[in-house]
């Protein structure tokens, strides 16, 4: 009865001063907005990133690639080891390794090479050399045809797959299957004038095409720009040798990661002269726990910041209560001529405080969520390669906002109250 009569009486009271109610919570309003609005961004940039991964197969993976330059350390040194990667250590691995899904062996060349339709029609896309099993390890379908065969890996089959973007280039509306294309054997976008007089050329079947995919956010490559074609091929037709530039190892499980990176190891040295120092190695998961370190620290900033604007507020809620107690001093001495005790006035300047700063959250909460995804529209603008960038706001947050809004009401409205319900009513009557 005691806290229904308090509401009653808090809610008339901010309904008489609506301005300066309002002007009350602004600080809290203004604390709540702003950090619902920064992690709405922040979660929703760690949702890219996560679907980011997916399209680069996922948090079970690891890239091994042999490069020109090493890591060690803090810096880059040139990598003078005579070994690189092969086909069959792709068998081994797989043979060995109990904690290793699959393996997709790669020949990657991203910068355009000259690609050619039987009509004509010309663009400039970047190729992959796989194997069969890279649909699986990507999680990409095949939207028409099929793909790349274990048959055409041992035959080195002049065969290719398409990315969406390419068939749009080459054949717009028309069905590709069947067509035969012609691929330059140069590399890098200053020699397309020069690719296209000399015409050194592979012709290839097309066999299939790819789902759309998308940019990659990492690393800025259009992923349905890329041809897909047998890894042996790739290896006779291009580079005239049997190596192989990159090995994706995927995990059974993002938990055995560490020990299939172990056991990739064991099985490289073993096949490679004892050596496993001329390969890089990349893991997704790795990045994935470095965002998740700075998406904490930029919680606990905000946090912070956001713990300043609510004690501003906090501290202007006490300043209007104890300007409200004082202008309402009859009003107190009255209540308690005709029978109101103590708690009853505490509870009635707590309640009008704490209803206060609840309102201010909730007005917050609404601000905070419209922020969100006002600045995920400025963020897509800014990311061009992100088509979509989701604002999320956890119910879990919401319930925190609001749930500290009202405690920092109790908190500073408190004193106000105590002082209220401790004035004498024969004192508070004779004030004018």
């Amino acid at each position: 009865m005691r806290l229904v009569e308090g509401i009653s009486v808090g809610f008339t009271a901010i309904r008489i001063n609506k301005m300066r109610s309002l002007l009350t919570m602004f600080g809290i309003i203004i604390g709540v907005a702003s950090v619902l609005a920064m992690i709405a961004i922040g979660d929703g940039a760690k949702q890219v990133v996560l679907q980011d991964a997916e399209k680069l197969g996922g948090l079970n993976q690891f890239t091994m690639y042999r490069s020109s330059h090493m890591r060690k350390g803090n810096r880059w040194v040139p990598n003078r080891s005579s070994e690189y990667f092969e086909y069959d250590d792709v068998l081994a691995i797989e043979a060995e390794c109990p904690s290793v899904k699959l393996v997709v062996p790669r020949i990657p060349q991203w910068r355009g090479v000259l690609v050619q339709s039987a009509d004509g029609s010309e663009t400039r896309a970047g190729y992959n050399g796989v194997n069969d099993s890279f649909p699986a390890s990507m999680q990409w379908d095949v939207q028409q045809g099929r793909f790349i065969s274990t048959e055409d890996i041992n035959n080195r089959t002049k065969v290719c797959v398409l990315g969406s973007e390419v068939v749009r280039e080459l054949f717009g509306d028309r069905n590709p299957i069947g067509e035969e294309i012609k691929i330059g054997r140069g590399t890098g976008y200053r020699r397309w004038e020069r690719e296209k007089q000399n015409r050194s050329t592979e012709r290839f079947t097309v066999v299939g095409t790819m789902m759309s995919r998308g940019r990659s956010l990492r690393f800025g490559w259009n992923l349905d720009n890329i041809i897909f074609m047998p890894l042996t091929t790739v290896q006779q037709r291009f580079t005239g040798n049997d190596r192989v530039v990159m090995l994706s190892v995927h995990a059974k499980s993002a938990d055995l990661l560490d020990k299939a990176t172990e056991e990739v190891k064991s099985v490289i040295r073993k096949r490679h002269n004892n050596q496993d120092n001329f390969f890089n190695v990349w893991v997704l998961k790795e990045g994935m726990e470095q965002l998740e370190k700075i998406s904490r620290v930029i919680k606990i900033t905000l946090g912070i910041i956001a713990g300043f604007s609510l004690l501003v507020g906090g501290i202007g809620i006490m300043n209007i209560m104890l300007v409200s107690v004082t202008e309402r001093t009859r009003e107190i001495g009255l209540r308690k001529a005709i029978g109101a005790k103590r708690l009853d006035i505490l509870f009635q300047f707590l309640v009008e405080a704490v209803l206060m700063c609840s309102a201010g959250g909730l007005i917050g909460l609404g601000l905070g969520v419209l922020a969100g995804k006002g600045m995920a529209h400025i963020a897509v603008s800014i990311v061009k390669i992100v088509p979509e960038w989701p604002a999320i706001i956890s119910t879990e947050w919401m319930i925190i906002s609001v749930a500290v809004s009202a405690s920092i009401g109790i908190f500073f409205g408190l004193y106000p109250a105590i002082r209220a319900s401790e004035l004498s009513p024969v004192e508070a009557l004779r004030t004018e």
